[in-house]
């Protein structure tokens, strides 16, 4: 990461300086979960806790890839820029997610808070060097690699094959499987992203995106709430997902 990318991403000051990998509450979402208690101890001696606010970069597409992250809290979008200078959203991350192991130098895509984030920056040299002393932490990441494949796969077919009902009924019905994974226990399935970045994930225009978001407030099937949606009728909607 350049410095200034690195200034624009303060320590948490609320940790004093202390790591604590055993009580994350994430460690058990993330890669971190292949490691023993008593090995949590060699991966916090390299971890630097940062808060990254709101509509901030975490790191931008061509940069130099000298850090890896731990989302711990909070959303981050994720998108290529086309040569033409569009944008292409190719997912959201959530806490336990992991970034920025490129098998570049460079990071292939770009990375935004959508609200505050709390993150966790390893340098990528001194993670490489973890990995190599524990095989372990290596098959889990590459466990997590494969299923991000697979995801990125049922992306294509819904991209190429979908309707735009079913297109918004994949999205809500993952990103609420997610939020559950997190201990998100609401019926509400919070929406931090514009709906632009929605239309721009799904492959739609943000007008056909905002008149299936109506159609499913007019049928019941959503109720509109100020931090996101609440699902009424999630048998139609995991219906119209698995078409």
């Amino acid at each position: 990461m350049t410095a200034s990318a690195a200034h624009r991403h303060p320590p948490c000051l609320d940790t004093g300086g202390h790591v604590d990998c055993l009580h994350c509450r994430t460690r058990f979402l993330s890669v971190c979960s292949a490691l023993g208690e008593m090995e949590l101890s060699d991966l916090a001696q390299i971890v630097d806790p940062r808060c990254v606010s709101a509509r901030s970069t975490l790191f931008a597409q061509g940069e130099e890839a000298t850090n890896v992250f731990n989302v711990t809290e909070g959303m981050a979008r994720l998108y290529k820029l086309l040569p033409d200078g569009r944008r292409q959203i190719i997912g959201f991350a959530l806490p336990g997610d992991f970034l920025g192991l490129s098998l570049s130098d460079q990071f292939s895509f770009s990375a935004d808070a959508v609200n505050d984030m709390r993150i966790c920056r390893i340098p990528r040299s001194r993670f490489s060097q973890l990995l190599d002393s524990k095989p372990h932490l290596l098959k889990r990441l590459h466990e997590m690699a494969a299923n991000e494949l697979m995801i990125a796969q049922d992306q294509l077919v819904v991209l190429g094959r979908r309707s735009a009902e079913e297109r918004v009924a994949v999205f809500l019905v993952g990103l609420r499987k997610r939020f559950t994974a997190i201990h998100h226990l609401s019926p509400t399935v919070p929406l931090p992203m514009s709906r632009q970045d929605i239309a721009d994930y799904l492959g739609l225009t943000i007008e056909t995106v905002s008149r299936t978001f109506s159609k499913f407030f007019r049928e019941k099937t959503l109720l509109n709430v100020p931090d996101g949606v609440r699902v009424l009728d999630l048998d139609r909607l995991n219906a119209l997902a698995q078409r």
